[in-house]
């Protein structure tokens, strides 16, 4: 089909590289804004969160292959939770696979900012509509399809219309959602342990804590640095792009 063909062309043309982001303040500001817009306000949150949970999870599940394991599939509802399940060898795999959740998008984030600054926002939008095609295959129920689907579909259009002198703002942009998100969603992690006690069982951090001989406080640290480092990182080649 015609419209396969050109979108396998421009996802092979991604791949040739863009000119490296030269930004000016006020822009810049417009789209920090329209990012918190989009990632703290409740209403959108429920929205946009669900993608950040998908990434979340793909975390997991990329970890899990990383070290060997088996991924039978992943879940994702529509109140921001999610399940991996996987198989293979306890010890280090199952607590690398487990540890790379919450820190996923913020690491992705720092991706797509970096690929701005080097010049290769193209190519990193091209990757990322692959690997959202991909993970089709490890969704195991309706919510999460659908929220992969619209994902999915959602980086395809992009690779499709997106202009080349647009490319560069699109992918930071989204690169500074996922890192808002990240941020937001690491909150709300230390808030359960600190605050909402009754729903622990359920982090990540205290099941990280069940498969090894570290406390829970030890995870959190650990998500508080990959994913402060990633931002502190993203701000500077922020910083380093403004002319």
């Amino acid at each position: 089909m015609e419209i396969i063909d050109r979108w396998w062309q421009a996802v092979l043309a991604g791949f040739g590289g863009t000119e490296p982001l030269v930004l000016a303040p006020w822009p810049v500001l417009g789209l920090l804004a329209l990012c918190v817009l989009l990632t703290v306000p409740r209403a959108t949150w429920r929205i946009f969160g669900l993608y950040v949970t998908f990434v979340h999870e793909l975390g997991h599940a990329f970890a899990a292959l990383l070290t060997g394991r088996f991924v039978h599939g992943l879940k994702i509802r529509l109140d921001h939770s999610g399940e991996l399940v996987s198989s293979g060898k306890p010890g280090f795999s199952a607590v690398f696979s487990g540890f790379w959740g919450y820190p996923a998008p913020a690491v992705v984030g720092l991706g797509l900012v970096a690929s701005t600054y080097f010049g290769h926002a193209s190519a990193a939008l091209s990757i990322g509509a692959l690997v959202l095609l991909g993970s089709l295959v490890f969704l195991r129920n309706w919510a999460g399809i659908a929220v992969a689907l619209c994902s999915a579909l959602a980086a395809q259009l992009l690779v499709l219309y997106t202009p080349v002198r647009a490319m560069g703002w699109v992918v930071l942009g989204l690169g500074l959602m996922l890192l808002v998100g990240s941020v937001r969603d690491l909150f709300k992690v230390i808030g359960v342990h600190t605050r909402r006690r009754e729903l622990v069982s359920s982090s990540d951090a205290y099941i990280l804590a069940t498969r090894s001989w570290l406390p829970a406080w030890f995870w959190l640290m650990g998500f508080t640095v990959a994913v402060g480092g990633s931002v502190v990182l993203s701000g500077w080649m922020l910083a380093a792009m403004l002319a």
